[in-house]
């Protein structure tokens, strides 16, 4: 495994863990918040205020739980398997820039280069998929040659 597609796991890794360490704390001063609440003589808009904390609670609960689930199948990936094929865990260098076929995380600069984190059910992870050095893949009108499969 090349040091830069070795870079590029770092940072998704170091990308999902803050992640989800900022929703555990969002989620903590919410709860806080929620039970600082004091019940005031306007016992409606207390109510209504103790609703919104509690959908909040319930919203951040199930991005921590995305998260979680999406670090966990990032976790399975075996990266290490060198394959001259377009798998899951491959880091492809295109003609339009690099992407790793791992879990979706947008686009990431490293060492100067940007890189895309696609998951493998994305549509052009899926176009990737099978692929090979040297061969061409059309996708949304974009023409993408694979240059390295790492």
């Amino acid at each position: 495994m090349s040091q830069f597609k070795q870079h590029i796991l770092k940072a998704c890794i170091a990308i999902l863990e803050d992640k989800i360490q900022s929703l555990n704390l969002i989620m903590q001063e919410v709860t806080n918040s929620a039970n600082n609440e004091t019940k005031s003589s306007a016992g409606d808009k207390h109510e209504t205020a103790r609703a919104m904390m509690q959908l909040e609670q319930e919203k951040l609960s199930k991005q921590i739980a995305d998260l979680a689930e999406q670090k966990n199948e990032f976790d399975k990936i075996d990266f290490s398997i060198s394959s001259q094929k377009i798998i899951q865990g491959s880091l492809i260098e295109t003609n339009k820039g690099y992407f790793l076929i791992a879990t979706s995380l947008g686009k990431i600069a490293i060492k100067d280069k940007t890189v895309f984190i696609i998951s493998s059910k994305s549509p052009l992870a899926i176009t990737f998929n099978g692929k090979q050095i040297n061969e061409m893949v059309m996708f949304n009108g974009v023409e993408y040659v694979i240059l390295n499969v790492n």
